[in-house]
This record gives structure tokens, C-alpha cells and sequence, in this order.
């Protein structure tokens, strides 16, 4: 027994030195779509210091890698995390503290929503979003009257659901100053028979929202993790932030750095004169979580409150083309001041008029085929004499597809029979440039990327409807669409060689989920969930 002892002893710590751990994870029994340059697809990868360490089948992974965990996917679809290339993360996880008014269906609803979030929050401004006139009865902007009866000293402003108009009531325009008749270069002030409704539009919006006290921390920090919490929820890894201030960039890197914000961002700093000074200076900050080397400006308003800039007039109200936020010249100066230092330029653009300046502006700069990778956030409706300017000059169209399904009821109205068909025509402008990024711009749309792929590929609403699709001509195939929410939209951030796909050297960024939306019937692609999320290979979210 005493000479078994030193062999038992040899066999032990060989076994150990046989299963010394060289991964992390290994992910099996998945069907993993890589979305690499073939699009192939293979039953498991491993991981290990938060990167893809290898790709392909289990049982050659197994002879080489002995990972710390396991996880068995059961057969599920695998995919890389999906990135939404257009969102206001931030201003979300804000409203998640505010008064929710998506989805009311009345003034009236509205009213009753803000009394229901007035008692529980007893102090302080009341501030809301979300609401939609569109989707009431008479589609009329509301007055401030009933606000006024019941908060006459208590500010109010609450947002529509796309942020280019609000109401605010009597006591909030007094704190900003806001005088019947006065105007506003970008914005309008309604004023009807001399007394102010309330309405405000577009960069009349800014003068009250200015006067809201800045969160506290602590309320920043809330906003931050409750939207990193929901969106973890449905498969998003990474958000692009479009147009915040300097200050932020540092409290996003502080969140981070302690480990409580582990979405990755990249942020677009507002067209503010302290913001181009801070990016310029500083030049391109990069984290494996945080990049931030783009500037984001605003052409126009939203086409729901017509502040979009039409060629032509309004179908809906004539004698009304709506109208840009700034000075020709504005434009000019600061796309070149970002065209000299080497940033990039996002540029919001929903009208034709507006998409036209926009897209000959960027010529001018960009002077022909190159890899600046600016983009026209939104290119709502872009003339058909005005396509080729994506092709010529690169130029990047960041869209996000359930914009058509949540506008088609209304769109229309707005643009006649003959312009509609040059608006949310998202496979015109993929044909053009070559590739194509999608976001939801959340708050203003749903934060779920299943909405956006089914937005994309079938061109219906939650609803079913059109039964035959919106101008189904300009759908995007599934391949199409699982691109631009991964590698696609990767590239339009300059990280397409870290994060978009599931290949050896990128983050271990992927979603589990229960069905195959590459396979499965259109109709069911809004249900599909995610079974589990995770970021550096690190579970952030299991489905209970």
C-alpha cells in the first residue's frame, strides 16, 4: 500500500496538470451565426479574457480548450450582441424616472397620467415624454389651459415622443421667459390671437428644458443602470448615445471604471461650441467601453411635428416647408472645423430639403471616395436626384426601421402620394453606399432590436398591418438586417475589428436566444426573447 501511495501521488497531479484550465467558457451546442466576411456558422466558440478565443465544432474545441465554465446553448440561435447605431441611452434611463406618456391616446390620458405621477412626486419640476398626437382622435396639438388650472405654480413641460416639441404650461414659460409673440431662429413659440398655447417646437424646446435643475448623481446613476438593465434585457451590447455633452464622457468612464455601467458606448458630443473644444483637444477617448470621436448635429426637426425641411410644402398644410435649426453658415463652419481635425459627422436629416443640404455639404468635404464615415442619422426622405450622394462621397445612412412602420398611418398625409415613396427607403440607400447601419433612436421608438428586424424584413407594424407590407420594395433581406444591428453598425462606430461579429480577437459580446429569426416566420420575430446576454463573456442577463 505504502509504494501505491507515491504513484496514486504522480497519477493525481498529472490529472491536475492535464486539466489546467487554458478558456474561460465554452459556448456549445449553439447555432452560433458569426457574421464574420463568409457569414458562417458553427456550433461553439470559447472565450477567454473577455475576447473569442476560437471558433468551430465542440468536440475539436474540447481536445484543445479545458474551459473554467460550460455553457450548453441547447440547440438555441447564437448571435453576436446587437448594437443599435442610433439611440438617446442616456435621456432614456431618464425618462424611466419621469412621467411615461407613451403610448396615451389622449390629452385627456395625458392629463391623468401626470396627476398619477404628480402625487407620488410631490416636488420639484414635472417632466414627461412620450406623447404622440398623432394617435389621437383629432391629431391636434393640445393647449396649456388644463395644465395651468391644475399646476399654476408647479413648472410642467412634457415632451412629445420624438423631443422636437413639448407643452409646457404658464408657470415653466414664465421661469424661461417666454413672451407671446416672441420667435426663435430653428424653433417655433405657438401664439394664437395673442396668447401663448404652450406649444413649442424644435430649439424653442431648449429654452425651458435649460431651466430644469441638473440631475444629481445619484439620479444619473439611476438613469444609467436602470436603461443599461432593459436593454440588456433584449440583446444590446452596445449603444450609440447620440448627443450628449463633454461632462458626461467622464461620468460614463467613471461608472465603468467601477464596474456598474457594463454596456458599451459610443457617444456622439451635441454641435456645442465647449463640446468641439473638449473633443479637439483632447482628441478620440477610447476604452474598451467607451469611444467617443464624433460630433452630432442637427439639419431639421421631426416630420411628426412638421419642423422637417420639405422642398415642398407640406401635403397637410400649405404654404409650410418647415425649416432648418441653423444658418447655412453654421453648417459650413463647423463641418469644416470637423472635416480639418479628422473627427467624424453625424448630421440628424428627415426632410428632403434638409437631407439635400446635408448630403452636398458632405461632398464638398469628404471630395470623393474615402473612409471618414460620416453619417446622415435618420435619411428620412431623401429626393431621388439626391441617392447617388452615398455612393459618391461613402456616406453612411444610419436608420432605424421601425421609424416606417410607427410613421406610415400619418407619413403619408404629410408627403402626398409621390414623395412618400422616396421616404424610408432603406433598400435604396444600402444599394447605394454598400452597407447600412440600424438603431431604433429609443426613446422615440421601441428599445427592442426584434422590432427592428421586423421592421426591416416584413415592413409591418405589431399589429400585422399593411397585410402586403409598406413599400415592401425597400425591405431588407435578413442577412441584410442581422448586418447592420452587428458587424454593420460596428463599422459606422470604426469598431468593426472589435465587436459585430463572433470571430477569434473580438469582446465576447453575444445573445442566446429562444427562436432563429433567420429562420422563423415573419410574424413571429416581435415575440422571439432573449434567453440570456452577455458582455466580455460575462452573463449580464438570464431570462427568468
Amino acid at each position: 500500500m505504502r509504494k501505491l501511495l507515491p504513484l496514486l501521488l504522480v497519477a493525481v497531479i498529472t490529472s491536475c496538470q492535464q486539466k489546467e484550465y487554458n478558456a474561460d467558457l465554452l459556448v456549445k451546442n449553439g447555432l452560433v451565426y458569426t457574421v464574420n466576411s463568409q457569414f458562417a456558422t458553427v456550433d461553439a466558440f470559447v472565450v477567454k479574457g473577455g475576447k473569442i478565443l476560437a471558433i468551430g465544432k465542440a468536440d475539436s474545441l474540447e481536445k484543445i480548450y479545458y474551459a473554467k465554465n460550460v455553457v450548453d446553448a441547447g440547440g438555441k440561435p447564437v448571435y453576436p450582441g446587437f448594437i443599435d447605431a442610433h439611440t438617446h441611452f442616456y435621456h432614456y434611463g431618464l425618462g424611466l424616472q419621469e412621467a411615461n406618456l407613451v403610448g396615451t391616446t389622449s390629452w385627456n390620458a395625458i392629463i391623468d397620467t401626470v396627476l398619477q405621477y404628480a402625487r407620488k412626486n410631490a416636488d420639484g419640476w414635472l417632466v414627461g415624454r412620450g406623447w404622440d398626437q398623432n394617435h389621437w382622435p383629432n391629431k391636434k396639438f393640445p393647449d396649456k389651459s388644463k395644465l395651468d388650472s391644475l399646476f399654476p405654480v408647479r413648472p410642467v413641460i412634457l415632451q412629445r415622443i420624438d423631443g422636437h416639441a413639448a407643452i409646457a404650461n404658464q408657470a415653466a414659460l414664465n421661469i424661461a421667459g417666454i413672451k407671446p409673440g416672441q420667435t426663435i431662429a430653428g424653433g417655433e413659440i405657438e401664439t394664437i390671437n395673442g396668447k401663448l398655447t404652450g406649444m413649442l417646437v424644435d430649439n424653442a424646446v431648449d429654452i425651458v428644458t435649460r431651466k430644469i435643475p441638473v440631475p444629481t448623481d445619484q439620479l444619473t446613476q439611476d438613469a444609467f443602470l436602470d436603461a443599461q438593465r432593459n436593454c440588456f434585457a433584449v440583446g444590446l451590447t452596445t449603444v450609440d448615445d447620440c448627443g450628449l455633452d463633454y461632462p458626461m464622457v467622464n461620468t460614463i468612464a467613471q461608472l465603468q471604471h467601477k464596474g456598474l455601467l457594463k454596456m458599451r458606448m459610443y457617444v456622439m458630443l451635441s454641435d456645442r461650441p465647449e463640446n468641439l473644444d473638449y473633443l479637439f483637444k483632447r482628441g478620440v477617448f477610447k476604452t474598451p467601453g467607451l469611444n467617443v470621436r464624433a460630433i452630432k448635429v442637427y439639419a431639421d426637426g421631426a416630420l411628426g411635428s412638421r419642423g422637417a425641411c420639405l422642398l415642398e410644402d407640406y401635403t397637410d398644410q400649405p404654404k409650410w416647408k418647415g425649416f432648418l435649426l441653423s444658418p447655412q453658415k453654421h453648417f459650413d463652419e463647423v463641418a469644416q472645423k470637423i472635416a480639418d481635425k479628422g473627427f467624424q459627422m453625424c448630421t440628424h436629416a428627415i426632410g428632403d430639403s434638409a437631407n439635400r443640404m446635408v448630403l452636398k455639404l458632405y461632398a464638398k468635404m469628404l471630395k470623393g471616395h474615402n473612409d471618414r464615415r460620416w453619417r446622415v442619422e435618420h435619411a428620412q426622405i431623401v429626393a431621388d436626384d439626391d441617392v447617388h450622394y452615398f455612393k459618391d462621397y461613402n456616406i453612411i445612412p444610419s436608420v432605424q426601421p421601425t421609424h416606417a412602420t410607427s410613421d406610415m398611418t400619418w407619413a403619408a398625409l404629410r408627403l402626398g402620394p409621390k414623395r412618400i415613396k422616396t421616404a424610408y427607403a432603406y433598400k435604396t440607400l444600402l444599394d447605394e453606399n454598400g452597407w447600412i447601419a440600424l438603431g431604433t433612436d429609443f426613446p422615440v421608438e421601441n428599445i427592442n432590436p426584434m422590432y427592428t428586424f421586423y421592421a426591416a424584413v416584413v415592413r409591418k407594424d405589431l399589429n400585422g398591418l399593411p397585410a402586403n407590407g409598406f413599400q415592401v420594395s425597400n425591405a431588407l433581406s435578413r442577412v441584410e438586417t442581422l448586418k447592420g444591428m452587428t458587424i454593420w453598425a460596428a463599422k459606422a462606430n470604426f469598431e468593426e475589428k472589435e465587436k459585430g461579429s463572433i470571430e477569434a480577437g473580438k469582446f465576447a459580446d453575444f445573445v442566446i436566444m429562444d427562436k432563429d429569426i433567420m429562420k422563423i416566420n415573419g410574424a413571429e420575430i416581435p415575440k422571439v426573447k432573449v434567453l440570456s446576454t452577455y458582455v466580455n463573456g460575462e452573463k449580464v442577463y438570464e431570462k427568468k
